[in-house]
């Protein structure tokens, strides 16, 4: 991997600077609050891990699947001190999925858990195509639903890191509860950096079921909590202790419902911050408001980050220091490079901040119209009774396509058909309503309407 500068690596400059300060310090702890790793610690196994990382290329490309697992900010080091280039997946992403993503970064090892813990690495044949001017990758559906990475460089992640840190004002006797998956850009950006550039002490949990959650959060006394809105929302059902070290809870990754927001203040007296960003970005914009704010708002660009919007369009420009340096291996310039990016999201301005107000991609081509998907929803959500909904578009012989609404709630459909067409242009009602329990959505908390979409169809 070629260098850039005469100047060192910069998170492992940043990583020198967490050592010598808070050395002895707990840097990872147990959902219970013992001490899994103090710096020291994760120094003293980087160490080790270099020496095992054999005859790895120096500037190819690790595959590392570990999860939430103690040892990631130790094999992340090692792998930077060596040259190579990590890039984080999913621990429980399927074979083909796997397979897809070793070939599309050009992996030449892959880092992973076997059944007994230890670590297994496996080198696969020399790759030829290096990713240039890369310490890292991200990999991600990006703007057109097609999975491919992104290159990033060290300073670029600090860049996110500080943003984050110091918009959010996380820093010194701080603890974040990591249990959003650290493979993905918001856990990464929000949990693992901030441990090794500023040392920030990290929970690491693999949770997923509330309680469980919830008493983690309580034993190991964790004063920040980057979520996703479903695990606030399950939070909420919960007949739950107060939470006295709890300070600030940040939601990212899908959409913070009002009622969800509102009924977690009541219930543990903290609000939940609406965090926005991209992996080809990192973070975009921040509420940090203490105000009670419009469903879908994220409040104001994060620190050094700098939009430009189109009020025609909806469309915005992002420009700053965390912004990839562009895909990888074919390059999108038109999206992702020269310093700037433009997300799918569609946004309007309001005196509140940012307000998300859907997606390009999602739009339902409705006989040459194109309908906005989250207008169908927001009116579905005020009729008494509906707990949530989502719209996507189903394939149509003489439209093109049409709405269908996915519904959670206790309601006929002949009552939404009635709510809608009162409020709504006859081509914007839904076609069908299928109801369900709860709405599917992934462990980052996202719904995909394409992959409902295709589930509606094999119903």
């Amino acid at each position: 991997m070629p260098k850039f500068s005469n100047e060192p690596q910069p998170i492992l400059a940043a990583w020198s600077r967490t050592l010598s300060r808070h050395g002895e310090e707990p840097a990872v702890l147990a959902a219970d609050g013992g001490v899994l790793r103090t710096f020291k610690g994760i120094e003293h196994e980087a160490r080790e891990l270099e020496i095992c990382l054999g005859d790895l290329q120096h500037g190819s490309v690790a595959a590392v699947q570990l999860g939430n697992d103690p040892r990631l900010p130790a094999v992340l080091i090692a792998l930077w001190r060596r040259g190579i280039v990590p890039i984080l997946l999913d621990r429980a992403v399927e074979k083909d999925a796997l397979s897809a993503a070793l070939n599309i970064s050009r992996a030449g090892a892959h880092i992973t858990r076997c059944d007994d813990g230890k670590l297994d690495l496996l080198h696969f044949a020399s790759q030829t195509e290096t990713p240039p001017r890369a310490d890292f990758l991200k990999l991600t559906s990006g703007t057109t639903g097609t999975p491919r990475a992104i290159r990033f460089t060290a300073a670029q992640l600090l860049a996110d890191c500080d943003a984050v840190c110091e918009t959010m004002g996380i820093g010194d006797g701080d603890v974040n509860f990591g249990v959003i998956p650290w493979s993905h850009s918001y856990g990464f950006s929000n949990l693992v950096t901030p441990l090794l550039c500023r040392g920030v002490s990290l929970v690491a949990s693999e949770e997923r079921l509330p309680r469980a959650i919830l008493e983690g959060l309580l034993r190991s006394g964790a004063t920040v909590f980057p979520g996703l809105p479903v695990f606030f929302q399950k939070l909420c059902a919960l007949n739950a202790p107060p939470l006295p070290r709890l300070r600030l809870c940040i939601s990212a990754g899908a959409p913070l419902d009002g009622a969800t927001a509102a009924a977690f203040r009541a219930k543990y007296g903290v609000k939940i911050h609406s965090f926005y960003g991209s992996s080809e970005c990192g973070g975009i914009a921040y509420d940090a408001s203490d105000d009670d704010v419009p469903e879908g708002c994220v409040g104001e660009p994060m620190r050094g980050v700098k939009l430009t919007h189109d009020e025609s369009t909806g469309r915005i420009e992002v420009r700053g220091p965390a912004v990839g340096e562009g895909y990888f291996p074919e390059a999108d310039d038109a999206v992702l490079g020269g310093g700037r990016f433009i997300p799918g999201d569609l946004v309007r301005r309001t005196t509140q901040g940012l307000l998300l107000t859907g997606r390009v991609s999602d739009f339902i081509n409705v006989a040459g119209r194109k309908l906005n998907p989250v207008e169908v929803e927001t009116v579905l959500r005020k009729c008494p009774g509906v707990r949530d909904a989502v719209v996507f578009g189903v394939a149509s012989a003489l439209r093109g396509e049409e709405p269908v609404a996915c519904i959670v709630g206790e309601l006929v459909k002949d009552t939404l058909l009635r709510h809608c067409a009162a409020a709504l242009p006859s081509w914007q009602v839904p076609r069908d309503f299928w109801m369900l329990d709860a709405l599917p959505v992934n462990e980052r908390g996202k719904l995909s309407r394409r992959e409902l979409s295709k589930q509606y169809a094999l119903r």
